[in-house]
């Protein structure tokens, strides 16, 4: 009996030592984030999360097609600043096939040192692809995070 109380006590304390470190990481990688600057006021584009770290960023939104001004088959185009208004890059968005008021949600996730504003715009074409920003794939979502989790303490083991 005293072993099998041992052996609880062992997991009991992997796996609390598991949630407090996920905790700890999770925290620590949300406070790295700051809210970006928007420069612009286009009302059809409604962006709320924009911020970055000082390597990377993501932005989230939703765009909306309306009678007065039509954004089908469009491209949303980010510009992106530092502090000092030092131009960074740029990176677009195509907007799809719109009714009028139908909307479409969008994310992306990019890699940038200090970046602090943006502009956005929307433009018939992409102009300069070469000069377009490295694009993340997207943030790991919480199984892939415990995935790598366990393999990695596997491979350690």
């Amino acid at each position: 009996m005293d072993k099998m109380k041992r052996f609880f006590m062992y997991a009991l304390w992997i796996i609390l030592f598991f949630l407090f470190s996920n905790f700890l990481i999770a925290v620590g990688l949300e406070s790295n984030y700051k809210d970006l600057r928007r420069d612009d006021n286009l009302a059809q584009v409604n962006i709320y999360q924009a911020q970055a770290t000082k390597v990377n960023g993501r932005i989230r939104g939703i765009v909306t097609n309306s009678d007065a001004n039509d954004i089908s088959g469009k491209y949303l185009e980010f510009r992106f600043y530092s502090k000092r208004d030092v131009y960074l890059g740029k990176q677009y968005i195509q907007i799809g096939d719109l009714d009028k008021d139908q909307t479409q949600s969008f994310e992306m996730f990019f890699k940038l040192k200090d970046t602090s504003h943006y502009e956005v715009s929307i433009v018939d074409e992409k102009t300069n692809e070469n000069e377009d920003i490295e694009l993340l794939p997207s943030d790991w979502t919480r199984p892939e995070v415990l995935l790598a989790t366990a393999l990695a303490i596997l491979i350690i083991w």
